[in-house]
């Protein structure tokens, strides 16, 4: 029997969906469960041929499971070697190198120390900063937000230096991200799974969470669709996730690329809205199923290889 589990955490609408869905599929040998694991022995076989994680990201003890469960030959969504490795800066600055429209972004220092660390550790460090040049970059309005962050916590929109200094100063030792401001008409958060599948869905970062999620209204033009839909391919293939959503705030028509480091992105009934959800739960599951099916590859034992995403056919749909 070919197993795939479900690794989650306080989540109550997707992962049973999930589960249900992959089962209702019918596909002869292979059988979803919402996975158990207790005390993980080194180099053992998990007991599951494809892993869905939506928590390690918040839980190292899963995060070090699912690296183990990789190296015995388990297929992992997404990627916990890559998915440790990444973070915004980094995506923004790739971002860049593909083609795909970022606003400017510089890297900033720690406010305060890291815990353990004193001024010597940081003595490479230009000091005091050309603020006036990272200003001139980046422009106000704009946003301060950690560089591997996510769920819009510890976010700073400053209008000015003074608001800046001021909401750096609250940031203690996170590294933080200054990056400008899209004044955008639009916005779009687009699921893309598997590097092939896209599906853009209207949203207002301004409301109140259960209604962000605008449903019945397309993009306005095919042109900007198929320009999102081949951004989010292009980011994901780059990144070697296959769960994930890509945002996009459309100024004057181009679509800036704000966040697209979400490999365990907000699924919930509640929060998407039926059509959406019904969506991502048959999009992933045929997704676990095709993973499952196919057939296992030998992986050499070097960490280049362990970061190196699964091959998929990817071509959009």
């Amino acid at each position: 029997m070919t197993k795939i589990g479900v690794l989650y955490g306080m989540e109550e609408t997707f992962p049973p969906a999930l589960v249900d869905r992959i089962n209702a599929m019918g596909v002869t040998g292979v059988t979803a469960e919402h996975l158990r694991v207790g005390g993980v022995a080194m180099a053992m076989p998990s007991g599951y041929d494809v892993i869905i994680d939506r928590i390690s990201h918040d839980i190292p003890f899963y995060r070090s499971y699912l690296k183990n469960a990789v190296l015995t030959g388990t297929k992992v969504i997404n990627n916990p070697f890559w998915w440790s490795a990444d973070d915004k800066f980094f995506n923004y600055a790739l971002a860049s190198k593909l083609g795909v429209a970022v606003p400017p972004t510089v890297l900033l220092p720690h406010k305060q120390h890291p815990a353990g660390t004193t001024d010597k550790s940081m003595r490479n460090l230009e000091y005091p900063l050309n603020w006036g040049t990272i200003f001139n970059y980046v422009g106000f309005p704009a946003f301060l937000k950690p560089h591997d962050g996510g769920g819009w916590k510890s976010v700073y929109k400053v209008d000015s230096p003074q608001e800046f200094f001021a909401a750096y100063d609250e940031s203690g030792a996170l590294c933080m991200t200054l990056q400008g401001a899209v004044q955008f008409q639009e916005y779009f958060r687009c699921y893309a799974i598997d590097r092939k599948k896209v599906h853009v869905m209207r949203y207002d970062p301004g409301q109140p969470h259960h209604l962000r999620y605008v449903p019945g209204n397309p993009p306005p033009s095919r042109s900007l669709g198929e320009r999102m839909v081949n951004d989010a391919l292009t980011l994901c293939r780059a990144l070697g996730y296959d769960l994930n959503t890509v945002e996009f705030a459309v100024q004057d028509g181009i679509p800036y690329a704000i966040d697209f480091m979400n490999p365990a992105p907000d699924a919930a009934l509640e929060s998407v809205g039926p059509e959406n959800f019904r969506w991502v739960v048959d999009a992933v599951a045929q997704m676990a199923v095709e993973r499952a099916l196919a057939p296992a590859e030998t992986v050499p034992y070097h960490w280049s290889q362990f970061l190196a995403p699964p091959r998929v056919k990817e071509t959009a749909s």
